[in-house]
């Protein structure tokens, strides 16, 4: 929930404006402003304030508790001139509702977070990222690396990283602070140095039935004191089923900070399994003895092993503790091993409002953006200092593609930019044709050029209705035209993507005619050009009057179905047919 809170009649028409700006997350506060927002204050993730900032601070102080649960704040000034985030710049977010604001009111946001202001990635977004625990001062570290101090950077499993300032990597000569991202235990005390301890580790136990909770827990403790690894690095612990219920095993887990519950309650950490399943791991370790007593040779290694490759989706995993034998009990431990990351971002039709806060923040977690140039421009400044531009000019989708993914493959984190959704006749199809389960794929929708195309024209994507590009570089144009036809006969509206360029300047008038032998001639047929840029133009007129010459490679068509209307020059395809015999619902 984001709470709006403003006192002048100005701002609450401007808070008002904002909330239908933002959905129905957004909540304009009634009533008095002091006990308003002591009322909503457990409940928000976010705040907006339009009012002064010294008002602001005063109202919100005596609520604040903690940077990590405290809502993100933000104050916009009367005029509605500047953004200002307040608290919670990372942790509630106020960073990015103030720049949000700011494109939505046209103002300038401003924000005072030095890693945010100087475009650096921040110690704690990064903590974020890799879901770690921080072993060390933080604070401290952020502020050697602002100061450009030289920070040695340690990872030894190749997490994927967004970009890095240039005083922070594995060479720096005469590091004064060192950053490891690392699952196991130092072998000495280090001064100067930030650990984060991502959660990596699955630990698989066996026991015999009555087996004590101490037993379990001393167990537990020899995968560090033996083999050097990080309890907090522990994701989550795994079974045979029929342990699902051991007292000593579920008390000692909950002992160490991982809840069980059976119903699927807050964390289900001892994830358990049926022999069968687990017989069929191949382990270093297997014992008939076991097998005989409950149906698999292994239940510690297996179970590490089994689990961590369900909770992998596809990365390396390999055994780093075998088996260990304590009272009754056996313990091994499994890694799930990091993989290069690759996000596919489709960055909307051009406006910036229409670009995803998600997009924005692939973009500035890749260390690599690969993508068309003038996408890249579009883009640009969002990129952390450092991030690496792969940009090349137009064609040649299926060399970036291949590009991107080999970029993830050598362990990087990438950004494959496209506009609109980069799942519509865009890069994710030649991308995820190469990409494995060697590397980690995220998708960021975007707003597509038939969404946006739709917004502006009215409401021509009322009902059923198909997409179809009309570029024959790909596709015979004897395919495509068997699926104009289809779309024509099913009575489809009818959104043409690629629809004219010098090249291809007959196939949008031949696929009109096939469109305009099943519907009526007063057919409307809408067409935008340049969505949401400097140079929009958008137009509508009947099928049997509209000329294809007007169009071009940066334009989107949308014919309408038989049932399509003009109202209020609007284009509107309601969302029911009406047959002469009546409505049907």
């Amino acid at each position: 929930m984001i709470g709006l809170f403003a006192v002048t009649a100005a701002g609450r028409r401007a808070a008002a404006e904002l909330a239908g700006r933002l959905g129905p997350e957004a909540l304009v506060a009634d009533g008095p402003i002091g006990p308003a927002v002591r009322r909503l204050w457990d409940h928000l993730d976010a705040a907006v304030f339009f009012l002064a900032s010294g008002a602001t601070i005063r109202l919100v102080a005596p609520l604040l508790q903690d940077k990590h649960t405290d809502p993100g704040i933000v104050s916009v000034d009367e005029a509605q001139r500047f953004a200002i985030a307040l608290t919670g710049g990372h942790g509630g977010g106020a960073n990015a509702l103030a720049e949000q604001v700011a494109d939505i009111f046209g103002c300038t946001p401003v924000i005072t977070t030095a890693t945010d202001s100087t475009g650096t990635t921040a110690l704690d977004e990064l903590v974020e990222q890799l879901d770690a625990t921080v072993d060390g001062d933080l604070p401290s570290c952020g502020v050697a690396i602002l100061d450009g101090e030289p920070v040695q950077l340690v990872n030894p499993h190749g997490f994927p990283l967004p970009a890095l300032p240039p005083n922070v990597g594995a060479d720096v000569a005469n590091p004064r602070w060192t950053v490891v991202i690392d699952d196991r235990r130092p072998t000495e005390d280090e001064e100067r140095t930030l650990r984060l301890v991502p959660r990596t580790l699955v630990v698989g136990v066996g026991s015999a039935r009555g087996v004590s909770r101490t037993a379990v827990a001393e167990t537990i403790a020899r995968l560090d004191s033996e083999h050097g690894l990080d309890p907090r690095a522990i994701r989550a612990f795994a079974s045979v089923d029929l342990k699902a219920d051991e007292a000593g095993i579920l008390d000692a887990v909950q002992d160490l900070g991982f809840w069980h519950s059976k119903d699927g309650g807050d964390e289900l950490s001892l994830l358990t399994y049926p022999a069968e399943v687990l017989a069929g791991v191949e382990v270093p370790n297997p014992s008939e003895v076991v097998r005989s007593e409950v149906g698999t040779p292994s239940v510690a290694e297996a179970s590490a092993l089994h689990a961590a490759d369900e909770l992998a989706y596809g990365a390396p995993v390999e055994l780093v503790a075998d088996k260990i034998k304590g009272d009754n009990v056996t313990v091994a431990a499994a890694r799930i091993s990091p993989r290069g990351r690759l996000a596919i971002v489709g960055i909307g039709p051009g406006a910036p409002d229409l670009r995803t806060p998600r997009a924005d923040a692939e973009l500035r977690r890749a260390s690599v953006v690969v993508g068309l140039d003038q996408y890249l421009d579009q883009v640009r400044h969002l990129l952390r200092p450092g991030t690496e531009e792969r940009a090349t000019g137009l064609g040649a989708e299926e060399a970036r593609a291949a590009e991107a993914v080999e970029l993830a493959k050598q362990g990087r984190a990438v950004a494959l930019i496209g506009s609109g959704d980069a799942g519509v006749y865009a890069m994710a199809s030649p991308a995820l044709e190469k990409a494995d389960v060697d590397i980690e794929v995220v998708g960021v929708p975007g707003v597509t050029a038939a969404l946006s195309a739709s917004a502006l024209l009215g409401a021509p994507l009322g009902h059923d209705h198909a997409l179809i590009s009309l570029s024959d570089l790909h596709t015979p144009w004897e395919m495509i035209e068997r699926r104009v036809r289809a779309a024509a006969e099913g009575d489809l509206v009818v959104c043409f993507y690629n629809p004219r360029s010098v090249q291809r300047h007959w196939q949008l008038g031949r696929a009109l005619e096939i469109l305009a032998e099943h519907r009526p001639a007063t057919t409307p047929v809408g067409a935008v050009r340049q969505a949401s840029r400097a140079d929009q133009k958008v137009w509508c007129a009947s099928i049997d009057e509209f000329d294809p010459a007007d169009v071009d490679m940066f334009t989107t068509v949308v014919v309408g179905s038989s049932q399509s209307t003009v109202v209020g020059r609007r284009m509107v395809t309601p969302r029911g047919y009406r047959w002469m015999a009546g409505d049907v619902r």
